[in-house]
C-alpha cells in the first residue's frame, strides 16, 4: 500500500504553515524568527566587527561564521546533548556554505560576521529553517547579499515525492521507506546553495524532488521578504501624501 494520503493532510507539494519577524533580537546587529509547522528558528547576527583570532582574519573581504544549536529538549526523538556537538559542526558548516556566494563582504578585510542560530523546537527541516531565519536576520543587519536564501526539505516517502517532510515523514519505514533532501536556493537564478541527501533515491525522481523545491523556494522567499517589508516598509513615509 503506497503514501496515497499525508500524516497532516496537506497536499504532496504543500509546505507546513510558516510564520517570519525581522528584527526579534534587541541588542543584535540583525535578527529573525522562522517557523514553518513545529519547527521554530532564531537567527541573531553580530558585526561586521574586528575578527578574532587574528590568524583567521582574511585581508582581502570579511569572512562569515554561522553557528547553529539545537537546544537540548528541541527534538521529537532522543534529547539534544548540550554543547557544540558533531552534528551542529556539521550543520554550522554547510548553513554557512550555503551563504558563501550571496553574502558580500569585500568592504569588510580582516572583519567578522556572526550569525547564531537557535532551534528552540524541531519537527524535521531544521537546518533548512535555520538558514531561511538567517537569510532575514542579515538582510536586517544590512548585509549586502545578491538576494534571499530560501530553504526547504524535499524527498520521498514510500512511492511519493513531497515537499517539506515533517518528523513522521521523516520516520517512515513502510514500503521504500523515506529519503530526505535538504536543499537552499537562490530564488532569482534558480541555483541550489545546499544539497544534501540522506537515503537513496532514483535520478528521475530527484529530479522532480528538486523541481518542487524550487517552486517552494520561491513562495518561501516572498514570506521573508514581507518580514522585512513589514519592519521596513513604511519607514521611508507614503509617497503619495
Amino acid at each position: 500500500m503506497g503514501y496515497d494520503k499525508r500524516y497532516d493532510g496537506r497536499e504532496f507539494d504543500e509546505v507546513r504553515p510558516i510564520t517570519a519577524k525581522a528584527g526579534v533580537v534587541k541588542n543584535a546587529d540583525g535578527s529573525a524568527y522562522f517557523r514553518i509547522g513545529g519547527t521554530w528558528a532564531y537567527a541573531a547576527v553580530y558585526g561586521p566587527r574586528e575578527m578574532f583570532p587574528r590568524f583567521q582574519q582574511n585581508p582581502k573581504k570579511g569572512v562569515l561564521r554561522v553557528n547553529y544549536n539545537m537546544m537540548p529538549f528541541s527534538g521529537q526523538g532522543d534529547r539534544v546533548r548540550p554543547g557544540p556537538n558533531r552534528r551542529a559542526k556539521e550543520l554550522s558548516m554547510v548553513s554557512t556554505k550555503a551563504f558563501q556566494d550571496v553574502v558580500d563582504l569585500s568592504k569588510f578585510p580582516n572583519a567578522a560576521v556572526d550569525v547564531f542560530i537557535e532551534l528552540p523546537e524541531t519537527d524535521a527541516g531544521s537546518r533548512c529553517a535555520g538558514i531561511c531565519a538567517a537569510s532575514i536576520a542579515l538582510a536586517d543587519a544590512g548585509i549586502v547579499m545578491k538576494d534571499m536564501v530560501a530553504a526547504v526539505a524535499v524527498g520521498r516517502v514510500d512511492d511519493q515525492i513531497v515537499v517539506d517532510l515533517s518528523y513522521l515523514e521523516e520516520a517512515t519505514e513502510d514500503g521504500r521507506g523515506a529519503v530526505d533532501i535538504a536543499t537552499a536556493m537562490i530564488p532569482s537564478t534558480g541555483e541550489f546553495t545546499l544539497l544534501q541527501m540522506d537515503g537513496v533515491i532514483t535520478k528521475d525522481e530527484l529530479k522532480e524532488a528538486l523541481s518542487k523545491a524550487k517552486d517552494a523556494c520561491a513562495k518561501i522567499a516572498q514570506v521573508q521578504r514581507q518580514a522585512l517589508h513589514d519592519k521596513y516598509g513604511n519607514q521611508g513615509g507614503d509617497d503619495n501624501e
